[in-house]
């Protein structure tokens, strides 16, 4: 669920100290028009920018860092982070869960942006910021996945788990496998499997009124396109939009996929702006 190659990060991060020690690390640019401004001149208050990162991945990703650049040439804010035991945020990987690091995007959607954010979900951040949206209506102002993987740990891994995978998670604690999209392996705990089972958000009806785009490629060899239908039908809004890539994999980094990806975003915060 990890698809971006890093890119260097010469700019050091700033970070969120959370109530639980660990530190998240984030970048943050604030919109060209503050909060303040907007209430003072009656101006409509354009939304932000937040950007949720894949599995195993951070936010030095070519997607992160695309959008920042869009971003800041139309004087938005925006924001990308790492999850804890991710990239440049202290904790281990091992130690993290999905609600773990839903609970990290609460925090810096709470504490760092302000006003109205369009979130911007890659792969399992497709998951995480359904959650955001769900446990912060009032501050969601759109959505855009971009190869959205919701509910993958119950069925895009443990359903093709062979019996003998799924016995090292539940009796050894952690199933570790090779991966494509880097040198480090994938390690699958016992309890990431198991706490996602709580977070699973397929199986009835989404509560999310605020407009859905979903970009997604159908080459992609790691969440099925039929995810993206899958989650229209079980939102409740009826603003939802997929585009379906031919040609595309689970990066969907080329660039004209870039440009696809960046048109979804402006199509959503134009329709939050209104």
């Amino acid at each position: 669920m990890t698809h971006d190659m890093p890119k260097p990060q010469l700019e050091k991060p700033q970070y969120l100290d959370q109530r639980d020690g660990l530190k998240i690390a984030y970048h943050h640019t604030p919109g060209k028009q503050s909060d303040t401004e907007a209430l003072n001149t009656k101006a409509p208050n354009t939304p932000g920018v937040m950007f949720l990162g894949g599995f195993m991945s951070d936010m030095t990703g070519t997607k992160a860092t695309h959008l920042q650049e869009h971003c800041v040439r139309q004087g938005l804010g925006y924001t990308r982070f790492d999850y804890s035991g991710h990239g440049q945020s202290s904790g281990k990987f091992v130690d993290g869960t999905i609600g773990q690091w839903a609970r990290d995007a609460i925090a810096v959607l709470d504490e760092i942006t302000t006003g109205p954010q369009v979130l911007a979900g890659s792969s399992m951040g497709g998951w995480i910021m359904l959650l955001v949206a769900l446990a912060r209506p009032e501050r969601v102002a759109g959505l855009v996945g971009i190869a959205a993987a919701p509910d993958f740990t119950e069925d895009l891994m443990w359903a093709q788990f062979s019996e003998d995978q799924k016995k090292s998670i539940m009796e050894d604690g952690a199933l570790v496998e090779p991966t494509e999209y880097g040198d480090d392996p994938y390690t699958i705990t016992r309890d990431l499997i198991e706490d996602g089972r709580k977070q699973l958000l397929l199986r009835e009806p989404l509560n999310i009124t605020c407009p859905v785009h979903l970009v997604q490629g159908m080459q992609d060899p790691d969440v099925p396109w039929q995810t993206a239908i899958r989650l229209t039908d079980a939102l409740v809004t009826k603003d939802v939009r997929v585009d379906l890539i031919k040609t595309g994999d689970h990066r969907l980094s080329e660039p004209d996929q870039l440009d696809v990806i960046t048109g979804h975003l402006d199509a959503v915060l134009a329709k939050a702006t209104r």
